[in-house]
C-alpha cells in the first residue's frame, strides 16, 4: 500500500511538472494554485527516494492538498459559467483542452511506467533488507546464547572484532613492514653507491696496472732478445754437440743390438756343437768328424773374441757419451745461471719508475720521522736514484716483515757514494692528472717523467686539494710527522701526505690552518688566493728544510709558487739551507700575482726590503708583483717557447718587459713537449680503433665512430672534419672560432667544438650558436670538457684549428699532429715554433707541417682554411703524405728535458765551484 501511494505521488508530480496550458475566454484559465505548482515543481526536480513510512505519510498529505486545491479550482470555474450553467468556452479552446488532456494522459502513462520500475526496484531492495534482517536475527539469537557481558565489555569486544579495526591493524603492520623495507633498500642503495665508487677506483688501478704490465712485458721481451743475441754462438755450438751425441748414441745402440744378436746366436751354436760332440763320442764316429768339431770350436772361439772386442768398444762409446752428457749439463747450468743473473740485473734496471719512487718516498718518510739519520737518508737516496739492485732485493726480501727490520736492512747498505744525477724538486699548484686546470699540469708530469728517465731524482710538492683526483694517486698515506711553518706571525702545523703519480714521488701538504686554504672545492678563483699560495710556498720550503735534503734544483712554476725565490734567498739561505739553485718558469705572463705590499708579510717576507723598483714593486703601479720577484731572485728564468720569450720582451710582457731585458742573460724560452705515452694513437684506449702513420685505416674508423656518436652526417665518408678543443676565452680567439664554424659549413665541411667558457657572456653566445645548429647534421658544439671525447676528436678530425690571439706554447696543435690532424694556426708564441706553413718556400720542405696565418682577422683565417680544403679535395695523395709526416714528428719531452737538464747542470756546476 505504501509503495502504491508513493508511485501515485510520483505520477502526480510528473503530470503537474508540465501542466498543459488551457486558454479560455477573458481572463479565465485552467491552472493550479501558485503554491501547489511551485511545490510540485520542486518535487519533480528531486531524484526518487526509497519508500519509507514517513515518506508514505507525506505523500498522502500531498494528495489530500491536491484534492482540496482541485475543489477550489472547481468553485472558481463556476464563476465563469453563464446563466445556462455551461462554461463560456469556445470550440477551439475545447480542442486545445482535449489535446492537452491527451498529453497529460501520455505523461501519466509514462509516470506510471516509471512508477512500476521504481516499484520493482523497491521490492528487490525490500527483499535484500529482509535477508539482512534474517541474518541479524540469527546473530542476535547466537548472541543471546552466550553469557551476558557488561555493556562496556561488549562494546570493547565489538570494536576489537570489527572488520574495520582488523583491517586497520593489518594496514598498520603492512606500513611498518614497508618502512623496514624502505630502510633496508636505502642501506642497500648506499652500499651499491659505495661499491660503484670502489669499482671505479679499482678500474683506474687496473688500467694503471695494465700499463705497468705492458711496460714490463716489453722489457722482458727485450731482455729475452738480448739474451738470445748474447748467447747465439754458444747456443748453436752446444746444439751441434747435442746432435753429434744423439748420432753417436744411435750408432752405439745399433751396435749393441747387433752384438746382442750375435751373442744369442753364438750361445745357440755352442750348445749345438756340444750336443754334436757328445753324440759323436757315443757312437764312435771317424776322426774327420772330430776334426770338423774342432774346427767348429775354433770358429766359436773366434766369434766370442770378436764379441768381447765389440762389447768393449760399446762400453767405451757409452762411457764417452756419458762423459759428454755430464760436460754438456755442466756447461748448460753455467749458461742458465749467467742468464738468470743477467735477467735479475735487467729486471732491477727495468723496474717501473713507480717502484723507485716508492722507495724514495719511504726513505724520505723515515728521515722526516727521525727513524734514520740525515746522512743515511742521503746515501740511500743516491742508491735509489741510481736504481741500485741491492735496494730492490732488500725491499722485496723484507716484504711482510716489520718496518724496523726493513729499516735495519736498508741501513746496512748505506755506504758512501756519489751520484752523477741531480736532485730536482718541482713545487707547483697543478699536476696531471691529479690536479689539472691547464697546460701547467701536463708540464709538471711530462717534464718530471722525462728527467726521471735521464737518471735524475725528481720529486713534486703539491697542495692537498679536497677536489683533486685521488684515484690517480698510488700508495697515498700520511706521514707520522707534522711540519710547522710560519704564517701571519704564528706557527701552523701541516700534515704531509706521500704517494706516487705517473711513477713520480709526490708530497701533498695539508695545512692545519683555520682558513681551510685548500678545502674550497676548486683550485683557483678564491678571494684569498694570494694568501693561500704564499702559505703553501712557505710550507713547501719548510718541508725541504726540515727533511735535511741536499737539493740541487728547486723549480717553481707561475705566480702561485713565485714566492719560493725570495723566500729561499731572504729566509732559508740564512738558515743554512742553500745547496739548491732556483729555476722559475712563467707559463703565461698574463697572470702575475699582484697585491698590496703589506700582504707580503703574511709569509714572513720583509716588505721594506722587497717593496723597491729593482725587486718586487710592480713596474706600472705601487703594488707588489710576485712574478717580478721570481724573475729578480731566481738563478734561471724560463718560459714555454722561444717565440713567446721574444714576444714578452716587448708588449707581450704585460709590463715586465723592462725587467726581463735587465735579466735577459738568465732568461730562455724552451718549447714544451707532450706526454707521448698518454697521447699515442697506436695504444690509446679511448679510440675505437688504434692506428699509426703506416696504417691510417683506423683513423677513418674513428671518424665514422665519432660521427655516429655525435649524430653527424655520414653520407659522404670523405667529407673533411674540422676539430677545435679549447677554453673559450678571449686569448684563444673566440671571434675566429665562431667565424670558423660558419666558414667550415660554407666550404662543405663538418665542425666539432669541445670546450666551455668561464666568461658568462661568451658561454651564452656559444650556447646560442649550438642551439642555432642543433638540427644541422654537420655542426656540433659540446660546451664542456670531456677527456675521452677529446681523444676521439683528435683521432677523427682531418684539420685542427688554434686561432689564438697569443699562445705561450700550446699543446693541442702538437697532439693533433700526433693523431694525424693537420693544424691551422695563427703565427704566435709556441704555435710559431711548432707549426710551419705548407706553402712557405722559405722553410725547408721537411719542416712544413700545417697552415698558418698572421693577422687575427677573418680574412687571414679564410686564406689558411681554404688552402687546407683545396689540398684535401684536389691533392689527396699530397694530403696523406702530410698527415703521415705530421704523425712522425717527435713532440716528446725528450728534447725539452735535455735543454732543462743542460741549464740545471750548468747552474749546479757554478754552485759547486763557489761552495
Amino acid at each position: 500500500m505504501a509503495c502504491s501511494a508513493a508511485a501515485g505521488a510520483e505520477a502526480t508530480a510528473l503530470l503537474l511538472r508540465h501542466p498543459a496550458p488551457c486558454p479560455i475566454a477573458g481572463r479565465g484559465r485552467l491552472s493550479l494554485p501558485r503554491r501547489t505548482r511551485h511545490r510540485n515543481l520542486r518535487t519533480g526536480a528531486q531524484p526518487p527516494k526509497k519508500s519509507t513510512p514517513s515518506a508514505n505519510h507525506r505523500n498522502r498529505v500531498s494528495i489530500q492538498r491536491d484534492v482540496a486545491a482541485a475543489s477550489n479550482d472547481d468553485e472558481r470555474q463556476k464563476k465563469f459559467e453563464d446563466d445556462s450553467g455551461l462554461p463560456n468556452l469556445h470550440l477551439q479552446d475545447l480542442v486545445e483542452m482535449i489535446h492537452n488532456t491527451e498529453k497529460n494522459i501520455l505523461l501519466l502513462n509514462q509516470a506510471r511506467l516509471q512508477a512500476l520500475e521504481r516499484s520493482d526496484k523497491i521490492l528487490r531492495e525490500k527483499e535484500a533488507l529482509q535477508r539482512k534482517v534474517n541474518i541479524l536475527e540469527m546473530k542476535l539469537s547466537e548472541t543471546d546464547a552466550q553469557p551476558k557481558l557488561s555493556n562496556e565489555g561488549r562494546r570493547d569486544a565489538e570494536i576489537s572484532d570489527s572488520p574495520l579495526v582488523l583491517e586497520f591493524d593489518a594496514l598498520k603492520e603492512e606500513n611498518m613492514t614497508l618502512k623496514d623495507d624502505i630502510k633496508f633498500l636505502k642501506t642497500k642503495l648506499v652500499e651499491i653507491t659505495e661499491t660503484e665508487e670502489s669499482l671505479f677506483k679499482l678500474e683506474k688501478e687496473r688500467a694503471l696496472l695494465d700499463a705497468s704490465l705492458r711496460e714490463l712485458e716489453c722489457e722482458f721481451i727485450a731482455a729475452q732478445s738480448d739474451m738470445l743475441k748474447l748467447g747465439l754462438l754458444q747456443h748453436d755450438a752446444w746444439w751441434e754437440k747435442v746432435e753429434n751425441l744423439e748420432e753417436l748414441l744411435e750408432s752405439t745402440a745399433n751396435q749393441v743390438e747387433q752384438a746382442a744378436t750375435v751373442l744369442d746366436f753364438n750361445h745357440d751354436f755352442q750348445d749345438k756343437v756340444e750336443k754334436l760332440e757328445a753324440s759323436l763320442g757315443a757312437e764312435n764316429i771317424s776322426e774327420f768328424c772330430f776334426y770338423f768339431v774342432d774346427l767348429l770350436k775354433q770358429r766359436i772361439k773366434s766369434v766370442a773374441e770378436r764379441f768381447e772386442a765389440c762389447n768393449h768398444e760399446m762400453h767405451s762409446q757409452i762411457e764417452l757419451y756419458e762423459h759428454s752428457i755430464v760436460k754438456f749439463h755442466d756447461t748448460l747450468n753455467k749458461i742458465i745461471k749467467a742468464s738468470e743473473k743477467r735477467s735479475l740485473e735487467h729486471y732491477a734496471e727495468g723496474m717501473p719508475s713507480e717502484f723507485w719512487s716508492r722507495i724514495s718516498l719511504l726513505i724520505d718518510g723515515w728521515s722526516l720521522e727521525k727513524k734514520i739519520s740525515y746522512m743515511d737518508a742521503n746515501m740511500l737516496r743516491e742508491m735509489a736514484w741510481k736504481r741500485d739492485n741491492r735496494l730492490r732485493e732488500a725491499y722485496l726480501s723484507c716484504r711482510g716483515m716489520e718496518e724496523r727490520e726493513l729499516i735495519e736492512s736498508f741501513q746496512k747498505m748505506a755506504l758512501p757514494g756519489t751520484s752523477s744525477g741531480l736532485h730536482i724538486v718541482h713545487i707547483a699548484a697543478e699536476m696531471a692528472p691529479v690536479a689539472k686546470v691547464g697546460g701547467l699540469a701536463d708540464v709538471i708530469s711530462g717534464l718530471g717523467k722525462a728527467l726521471q728517465k735521464k737518471g735524475h731524482l725528481v720529486e713534486i710538492i703539491l697542495p692537498k686539494y679536497d677536489c683533486m683526483q685521488h684515484n690517480h694517486i698510488n700508495n697515498l698515506k700520511v706521514l707520522d710527522v707534522v711540519v710547522q711553518s710560519y704564517f701571519e706571525g704564528n706557527q701552523f702545523g701541516n700534515k704531509i701526505w706521500t704517494g706516487t703519480v705517473e711513477g713520480l714521488p709526490v708530497y701533498f701538504i695539508e695545512p692545519q690552518h683555520p682558513a681551510k686554504f685548500f678545502w674550497r672545492a676548486q683550485y683557483y678563483g678564491e678571494h684569498d688566493d694570494f694568501k693561500r699560495f704564499s702559505y703553501f710556498s712557505r710550507a713547501a720550503l719548510e718541508l725541504l728544510h726540515q727533511s735535511g735534503k741536499k737539493v740541487d734544483i728547486i723549480h717553481c712554476h707561475d705566480w702561485q709558487t713565485a714566492f719560493i725565490a725570495p723566500l729561499y734567498w731572504d729566509v732559508y739561505a740564512n738558515l743554512g739551507f742553500n745547496s739548491a739553485r732556483i729555476c722559475f718558469t712563467c707559463h703565461n705572463f698574463e697572470y702575475q700575482g699582484t697585491a698590496p705590499p703589506q700582504d707580503l708579510a703574511y709569509c714572513g717576507l720583509d716588505v721594506e726590503r722587497l717593496d723597491r723598483p729593482d725587486r718586487m714593486r710592480d713596474n706600472s703601479h705601487g703594488r707588489i708583483n710576485v712574478v717580478k720577484g721570481a724573475i729578480v731572485y731566481s738563478n734561471i728564468v724560463t718560459t714555454v717557447s722561444p717565440t713567446y720569450a721574444h714576444e714578452v720582451r716587448s708588449e707581450g710582457g704585460r709590463g715586465l718587459q723592462d725587467t726581463l731585458k735587465v735579466h735577459s742573460k738568465k732568461f730562455v724560452g724552451i718549447l714544451n713537449g707532450i706526454d707521448t705515452d698518454t697521447w699515442n694513437p697506436s695504444s690509446d684506449r679511448f679510440l675505437k680503433v688504434q692506428y699509426s702513420a703506416n696504417d691510417l685505416h683506423g683513423k677513418s674508423a674513428n671518424k665514422a665512430a665519432l660521427r655516429k656518436q655525435l649524430k653527424l652526417s655520414s653520407t659522404y665518408a670523405s667529407q673533411p672534419l674540422v676539430g677545435c678543443i679549447t677554453r673559450l676565452v678571449p686569448q684563444k680567439g673566440v671571434h675566429l672560432i665562431r667565424h670558423a664554424i660558419y666558414k667550415t659549413a660554407e666550404l662543405g665541411g663538418q665542425f666539432v667544438l669541445l670546450g666551455s667558457s668561464p666568461v658568462p657572456h661568451i658561454q651564452r653566445e656559444f650556447e646560442g650558436i649550438a642551439d642555432h645548429f642543433k638540427n644541422n647534421s654537420n655542426i656540433r658544439l659540446i660546451l664542456k670538457y670531456d677527456d675521452a671525447l677529446s681523444h676521439m676528436i683528435f683521432a677523427a678530425s682531418d684539420m685542427f684549428i688554434v686561432p689564438s690571439m697569443f699562445e705561450p706554447c700550446g699543446l693541442t696543435q702538437m697532439i693533433a699532429m700526433r693523431y694525424g690532424s693537420v693544424p691551422i694556426v695563427r703565427k704566435t708564441g709556441g704555435l710559431n715554433d711548432s707549426v710551419f706553413d705548407f706553402d712557405d718556400e722559405t722553410i725547408p720542405v721537411e719542416l712544413r707541417n700545417g697552415f698558418t696565418f698572421v693577422k687575427a682577422d677573418e680574412q687571414g683565417f679564410n686564406g689558411a682554411i681554404e688552402r687546407a680544403f683545396n689540398y684535401y679535395h684536389r691533392k689527396p695523395e699530397v694530403w696523406i703524405q702530410l698527415v703521415q709526416k705530421d704523425m712522425k714528428i717527435d713532440f716528446s719531452w725528450d728534447s725539452s728535458a735535455s735543454q732543462y737538464e743542460d741549464i740545471y747542470q750548468r747552474a749546479a756546476v757554478r754552485t759547486r765551484a763557489t761552495s
